[in-house]
Formats: C-alpha cells, structure tokens, sequence
C-alpha cells in the first residue's frame, strides 16, 4: 500500500516538506499511549534472536535509525512503535544555525537514493537540551550526533563538539562524533589525526559516566586515510565506529543531476559494505560498526551483520519503503538466522569476514 499509494503522492511534494509533515505527525501520534500501542501492533516485530548488547548497551533489535532523519528531537517516543531498536537524533551543534539554502533535499527514485546538503541546520545544543528533558517514554536506546557549527573555525572546532557534548551528555545513551558530513564546508578535514585525536581526546576527558562514544566515517576516504582514521580508534579506544557518511561520489547514477551534497541510498550499498568488512578485517572485530547506507531490504542488512556490524540503521531507505520496514527487516534477519544455525544475530557478526 506504501509503495504502490501512498510514497507516489507523498513524492510529488517538495521532500523536505513532506519530511515535515511525517515527522510531525509521528510525533503528534507519540505522544499517546493509544497510538502508540496501534501503531506497534501493526509496525512492531520482537524475537529474543534480535536482542544484542554493543558497547554495554542493550537493544531489542539491531536496526536504528540514522542521524538527520530526525534533527529536532521528537520521534524518540514513537519510533519503538515503528519496530526499531534505537535512534540517533540530530546532528546536533553549539549553536542554532538554519542550514544551506533551500532547496536542500533531492529525491533520485530511479536510484532509490536521495541527495541532500541541508548543511546541520538545527535548534542548537541550548534548545536541544530542553527538548530532551521533556521526553517522557523512552523505549528505546536514543543516541545525539553532535556536529560542528558552521561559523566556528577548524581549529576551534573540539571546544565546539565539548560544549555541545557536556549540555546534552544527561540525555543520550551513546554520543556520536560527526566528522563525516560533506554539508559544512571543511568538515572532514577533522578526519584527519591530529584533528580527530584532539577531539576525541577532549570528550573522552568529558565522560564522566563512561558513555560510549562513537565516530562517523566518510565513504569517500581512500584505504590508506580509512587505516589511519581506525588507527586513531583503537588508539583512543572508542566504542566504535558509525560506517559510513553520504559520498559526493555520482558514480553510477542513472538520474542526470548536478546538485552538491551527500548522495545516499542504493548507490551506497557496496561502498558501505566494503567499508564495515574492511573496518572488521583491520580490528579483528574489537571495533564495534554501526553499519548504514543503502539498506533497503532484510538481504541488506544481514550482508551488513554479516560483513561486521553489530547494528544497522536507516535513512534513505525508510522513505523508500515505508513503515513496515523496520518489521519488515527484523522478521527477515530471524529468518536467516534460523536458516544458517545461529541463535542470535550477535553470532553472525562477521561470520562473513576472515580476521585471519
């Protein structure tokens, strides 16, 4: 009904508006017991060969939410309903910025991707915070992707993400470091070294409740930049690595576009495999991945478990398929699961990957 109904008349609407529109209304229907529980009964799947433990954390299941879906923090109480295990919310900055220009969001349905460069725009770490404080049923792990603010410098940037980290620390169960997105201008330059060690070092200082921290990863960095990037991981003993970001990469697409930004969805799909088998292969699985890109279909997301990831989230693929997906996915992961003789999804985490 999604495919073949609804997504064609939500796709002939400006995308940005109608994420509003969704989003809003996922959130109205959050905010209710009744709705909550409807909603679950037709959208909710639970098995115990889902439930899985990462860096400390328990969840349902393994499939998430990616950063961007929601940047105003208001799905957290409705996404359990929608079957899925956690959310990253945000990207989160110091400061209140509005973002790039509009428009901002381009839908690429020949693809199954999207292109967007909405450049962080969102409430600011202040309004965050008080946001999070009135979230009152929390069913699920919720983590805060915190960016840099577009004004501030490069070399200021670490006490960018430590202010935004301390004033939203109460409210996450894991805090992810975005260095990744190709929407600020010189973002991923703070992938390099220097710069990642500082700012991994300045929130590790931070933690006062050993919280995990986690790093996301550009796709489109070379084998040489990604070994020194997980480098700096294991040197600084992270909790894991969030692979991977939207490329600016057009390579394959059948849609003639020339917009800037991050492309994501099924052109996505190898590259971030690939990333997450080699992020494995190199660490010898002591890394934990939270897999994304180009996940669509349970085949998908197991080939990602598969290849390394303890977790998998979505974005693109959502608004492609629609509420039933999360269900969708779960029930096909236990399906394999049953099929290749394990008992839980932890036991095929890199089954597919020689650490030899």
């Amino acid at each position: 009904m999604y495919k073949a109904i609804i997504r064609p008349i939500l796709f002939k609407a400006d995308p940005e508006k109608i994420h509003g529109f969704v989003s809003s209304s996922l959130s109205f229907f959050g905010k209710f017991a009744l709705t909550r529980r409807l909603l679950k009964s037709l959208y909710g799947y639970s098995h115990p060969m889902l439930r899985t433990e990462v860096a400390g954390m328990k969840f349902d299941n393994p499939m998430g939410i990616a950063a961007g879906f929601d940047k105003e923090c208001r799905l957290i109480e409705i996404m359990p309903s929608l079957g899925f295990g956690h959310i990253e919310v945000g990207a989160i900055t110091r400061n209140e910025q509005p973002g790039n220009e509009k428009p901002r969001i381009f839908r690429l349905p020949k693809d199954l991707a999207l292109i967007n460069r909405m450049g962080f725009n969102n409430m600011g770490a202040d309004r965050a915070a008080g946001k999070l404080r009135a979230v009152k049923h929390k069913r699920l792990i919720v983590g805060l992707n915190i960016g840099k603010s577009k004004d501030t410098s490069l070399e200021e940037a670490y006490l960018d993400y430590l202010y935004t980290y301390e004033k939203l620390y109460d409210f996450a169960d894991f805090m992810t470091i975005n260095v990744s997105s190709p929407n600020t201008q010189g973002l991923r330059k703070l992938q390099d070294k220097s710069s990642l060690l500082k700012i991994i070092k300045t929130l590790q200082k931070a933690n006062r409740k050993n919280k995990p921290l986690f790093v996301k990863v550009s796709p489109d960095l070379t084998w040489e930049e990604l070994d020194e990037f997980v480098d700096v991981c294991m040197q600084t003993k992270i909790s894991g690595v969030i692979a991977v970001n939207g490329t600016v990469s057009r390579k394959g697409l059948r849609t003639k576009i020339n917009e800037a930004g991050g492309l994501s969805g099924r052109p996505l799909t190898r590259t971030a495999t690939e990333f997450i088998r080699h992020i494995y292969k190199k660490t010898k699985g002591k890394l934990p991945i939270i897999g994304v890109g180009g996940v669509f279909t349970a085949e998908d997301a197991y080939e990602k478990i598969k290849a390394g990831a303890s977790l998998v989230q979505v974005y693109t693929g959502f608004i492609y398929e629609g509420p039933m997906m999360a269900k969708n996915i779960n029930r096909g992961i236990v399906g394999f699961l049953k099929r290749d003789g394990f008992r839980n999804v932890r036991e095929a985490v890199g089954i597919d990957v020689s650490t030899e």
